[in-house]
């Protein structure tokens, strides 16, 4: 069963449980007819250090996903790509990052401080002054604002200089970078200027907070600071227990959740699916052993490299890349998996499926399953 009863305590939820718990409201459980935008703004952004992943997050989520969709979003400022949690870049929609950037800001703030030396001398809000005004005369790119800075501060050390404008501006990524089938050199100007609206006061944690167990509960208090990259969360999630309920996992962590929220039973199935690198489900909680099985930790990335990774049965059961050979055929694509452990037939059959559908919207080598190659191999050293 998915849940253990205990008249005396919280219900204690296994790993399979939480999994398909947090599968079933990233929409990686079932596909949903859900738009793109708002998909964004459900799963509180997209992971989007580098440009093509958020796509492919969507093709996994959203049924009859195209991929012109996100990109018109982007092309018409709805959805932007700005750092937010973690100090990494998000996709989020135009009004979660006029909010959401203020709200992580303390964590901003601890990041200046790791450049406290490299800044000596240097006045923190005039460089704020200085930079807004220089990106929002024109996007610029982070080469163009260091070199701007040192001509103002030249014994200032410049990835130190191009670090406080980072975290002291909301800074996002402006088009055509991220946009499908399109180029771009990253080019930076503030929110405010590229959507045409003020940034918000810092917001209350409530209201994300509750957010965030919709998309990725039930989680403990630990489980959201570490997706969020915030600290001293526990008085929130506190004054926000009457709306809650409580269970256990199976180390006794205690878990919060939206009353309301799916739970669906540990045995529902779960279809293959294909992420990309960094997916918001491989990294929204401190304990992801709800995704990721114990005896594969560590291996869906190398270093700060990370793979694509495929779910099977709801875990992390493979990592993917595209190309890396030549295709069966003219033009064909080649799609590489790399089971990390021993995958059935039958796996094997429904991943391979998975891959066709996948590349029949993604890739660019036709319609055709004949026009693909999929293939599975023991070892690949996807690192080099």
């Amino acid at each position: 069963m998915a849940v253990k009863k205990n008249p005396a305590a919280p219900a204690v939820l296994s790993p399979r449980a939480l999994g398909r718990a947090t599968l079933e409201r990233q929409l990686l459980l079932r596909r949903t007819a859900m738009s793109a935008k708002e998909a964004v703004g459900h799963l509180v952004g997209l992971q989007a250090q580098n440009t093509k992943p958020p796509y492919y997050q969507l093709f996994a989520r959203l049924d009859g996903f195209d991929p012109a969709e996100l990109a018109g979003l982007m092309e018409s400022r709805e959805v932007v790509r700005i750092v937010t949690m973690r100090s990494t870049i998000h996709l989020h929609t135009a009004a979660d990052a006029l909010t959401l950037r203020p709200l992580v800001q303390a964590a901003r703030d601890r990041e200046l401080k790791m450049f406290r030396k490299g800044l000596a001398g240097v006045d923190l809000d005039r460089l704020g002054a200085v930079a807004g005004q220089l990106v929002e005369e024109r996007p610029r790119t982070p080469k163009e604002i260091r070199e701007a800075l040192l001509t103002e501060w030249p014994h200032a050390d410049p990835q130190a200089l191009g670090v406080a404008a980072r975290c002291l501006l909301p800074l996002v990524q402006v088009t055509p970078r991220g946009v499908w089938a399109k180029s771009g050199r990253v080019a930076l100007t503030t929110a405010e200027h590229w959507l045409g609206s003020p940034s918000g006061p810092v917001p209350a944690p409530d209201a994300t907070v509750l957010r965030y167990l919709g998309a990725f509960g039930p989680a403990s208090v630990q489980d959201m600071q570490t997706w969020a990259g915030l600290t001293r969360l526990r008085e929130v999630f506190e004054r926000l227990r009457p709306q809650l309920i409580t269970f256990r996992d199976e180390n006794g962590v205690e878990l919060f959740d939206l009353p309301n929220a799916p739970r669906p039973d540990e045995d529902t199935p779960a279809a293959p699916r294909f992420l990309p690198e960094f997916d918001n489900v491989l990294l929204g909680h401190a304990d992801r052993t709800r995704v990721i099985p114990p005896q594969y930790r560590g291996r869906n990335g190398n270093g700060n490299q990370a793979y694509g990774t495929v779910l099977v049965d709801g875990f992390l059961a493979a990592i993917w890349r595209l190309g890396g050979g030549t295709g069966a055929g003219s033009g064909a694509t080649t799609l590489t998996v790399q089971p990390l452990g021993r995958l059935s037939r039958a796996d094997r059959d429904a991943v391979t499926e998975e891959a066709v559908r996948m590349l029949r919207t993604m890739a660019t080598a036709g319609t055709d399953a004949h026009g693909y190659d999929i293939r599975f191999t023991t070892f690949v050293d996807f690192g080099r």
